[in-house]
């Protein structure tokens, strides 16, 4: 394992980065974007997933078998959430308001 040392203005600027991407969250919560409201979410929230992955647990600096580990992992990731988000869609719903 190399013994890379990153600069701590590094982590400042990821940390700055991840609040402001965290404010961005919370307006786009109190924006009405339709549809579009959980893909911004999940957009912002792939972003910010992306900065720690890279800075924090140090795999920009990693070998090319770590990125490839890492890339596994987000493809199954993306499997699951196509698959139960195919589930949810599909499902019906009962009308709101019964008992």
């Amino acid at each position: 394992m190399s013994n890379h040392v990153i600069p701590v203005k590094t982590y400042v600027a990821v940390f700055v980065a991840l609040m402001v991407l965290l404010v961005v969250t919370v307006a786009v919560r109190y924006v009405h974007l339709g549809a579009f409201n959980v893909a911004a979410a999940l957009a912002i929230a792939f972003i910010k997933t992306f900065l720690v992955v890279l800075y924090f647990m140090h795999v920009r600096y990693s070998h090319r078998l770590i990125w490839i580990f890492v890339g596994v992992g987000f493809y199954w990731l993306t499997i699951l959430l196509a698959l139960t988000m195919s589930d949810f869609i599909s499902r019906v719903w009962p009308p709101f308001g019964g008992g």
